[in-house]
């Protein structure tokens, strides 16, 4: 018999908690409607009154800086609700030890997990199955991110832009994600890096773009700040570095 059978059985009402999350920007808000609904039925269905709803949106579920998580983690010990629900058991976490961990912060509190789709009892056979999903849950998020790390370094090789603002003088090509020289900037730089080989400090530098009527990408006149990041900007060398940690961090345009 189920956690959730025996306080049935005991004729007290099952309070709620419904935990919901989505892990990037790029995943709509709908599916945080959609766990929520599916929730609601799952508790409807077993006669539980949902009593708390938190929702971490564009958070992963590979660690606990979640904040509605931790702060339901944390309500738990109020005595509020009995069960939190998630839609799967890897919306609760991605990581072993973090699921491990939190769940016996929950039992500690009297408060139990349960899954909309993954049905588990107090059999061994239901220990062995949420183990298995865990661990099925977790080499999901790592191989994801090997195999998302393998497409950024061959996008490096190629010396593709991997997001971000170009350097000034430069663009994007939207097809080929190659940087390409943007001819409204480029004799600005060019005529930067022809006056600090002329001997010109920072001073007569900018003072003569700004003479000229150059601006920077955020259409304000020259400064320190802004010629410093154009001279230590290692792309404008032909270098391409990605990684830094990588032992394949550093490419150099054909």
């Amino acid at each position: 018999m189920t956690a959730l059978e025996k306080m049935k059985s005991r004729g007290v009402i099952p309070k709620a908690a419904l935990y919901a999350r989505f892990s990037s920007d790029n995943q709509r808000e709908e599916s945080i409607d959609a766990q929520i609904r599916a929730m609601r039925d799952y508790c409807q269905r077993n006669g539980m009154v949902i009593v708390r709803k938190y929702c971490d949106r564009a958070r992963s579920a590979t660690t606990d800086d979640r904040p509605e998580f931790l702060t339901m983690i944390a309500d738990s010990k109020k005595c509020e609700f009995n069960f939190v629900v998630v839609h799967k058991l890897d919306r609760f976490s991605r990581s072993r030890y973090d699921s491990a961990y939190y769940k016996r912060e929950l039992k500690k509190n009297e408060v139990s997990l349960l899954s909309v789709l993954e049905h588990m009892d107090d059999s061994p056979e239901s220990i062995i199955l949420e183990s298995v999903l865990e661990g099925m849950s977790e080499y999901y998020s790592k191989n994801l991110a090997r195999e998302v790390m393998k497409g950024l370094i061959e996008s490096a090789r190629q010396c593709k832009a991997l997001g971000g603002r170009p350097p000034y003088g430069y663009t994007v090509n939207p097809v080929t994600r190659r940087y390409e020289v943007n001819e409204e900037e480029a004799d600005a730089v060019r005529l930067i890096f022809q006056r600090v080989c002329e001997g010109l400090g920072y001073a007569e530098i900018i003072t003569e773009l700004n003479s000229l009527g150059y601006k920077t990408r955020n259409d304000n006149p020259f400064g320190k700040n802004s010629l410093a990041e154009i001279l230590r900007n290692e792309k404008y060398k032909g270098i391409y570095i990605f990684n830094r940690a990588s032992p394949y961090s550093q490419s150099r345009y054909p």
